[in-house]
């Protein structure tokens, strides 16, 4: 199944509640939703309460991803304040086996991020226990960077494992996301896809149901 998964990074804050509303209604599965600390990532964007107060605009899937520092540390929060999946990198964890194990305790679906320069052989071990990886497919961080090209082949070779393995999981990609370049990257393997400065913009909703066209006509 392929799902699109907005992120509200590239939102209109100023009216967030509408903007996330327009993708629900535009048919989008997931609301992705970037938690940056300003140590992992140079940036900082929004934290509990932003998650919290727009909780009950909608009842699609929130895709949490944290991109901060010993995220295990803020998991009973993050949950608490309504994430669904809660995505961790595994360059930010001390032992990621173990907050992969806490997020599950409480319920809700896990997923491993890798950035692009760290390799495949991270999740060795762990492949087993997630439900998605997230293949960042820019350097995280900031919104509206260029697709990096070395990673389709990533992507190919995550697929390969997952098959190998006969697992069930989910492959999502992040970063530089547009309806020219979305066919090579479910090609590769991709199921979930985040866009954010291309989907929110002077059409939101078009945007949606153009990307929403794009995966349908792949799955027929």
């Amino acid at each position: 199944m392929y799902i699109l998964a907005p992120s509200i990074l590239a939102a209109d804050f100023k009216k967030l509640g509408e903007e996330i509303e327009t993708v629900d209604k535009a048919g989008a599965q997931y609301i992705h939703i970037d938690v940056m600390d300003g140590d992992f990532v140079p940036s900082i964007s929004f934290g509990m309460p932003v998650i919290s107060s727009v909780r009950s605009v909608t009842k699609k899937v929130f895709d949490v991803h944290l991109m901060i520092s010993n995220p295990e540390r803020y998991l009973e929060e993050f949950a608490a304040a309504g994430a669904d999946i809660i995505t961790v990198h595994a360059e930010a964890c001390k032992h990621l086996d173990g907050t992969i194990a806490q997020i599950k305790e409480k319920g809700l679906k896990a997923g491993v991020a890798l950035n692009p320069a760290t390799p495949l052989s991270t999740l060795e071990y762990i492949l087993d226990k997630v439900d998605m990886i997230l293949i960042m497919t820019v350097n995280p961080g900031f919104g509206g960077q260029t697709y990096l090209e070395s990673c389709t082949e990533k992507i190919k070779q995550l697929r390969n494992m997952i098959q190998d393995r006969h697992l069930s999981v989910d492959i999502e990609v992040d970063g530089g996301i547009k309806q020219s370049n979305i066919r090579k990257i479910i090609d590769a393997g991709a199921n979930v896809i985040v866009a954010g400065s291309s989907v929110f913009g002077a059409d939101t909703q078009k945007n949606v149901q153009d990307f929403l066209n794009i995966l349908g006509a792949v799955t027929k």
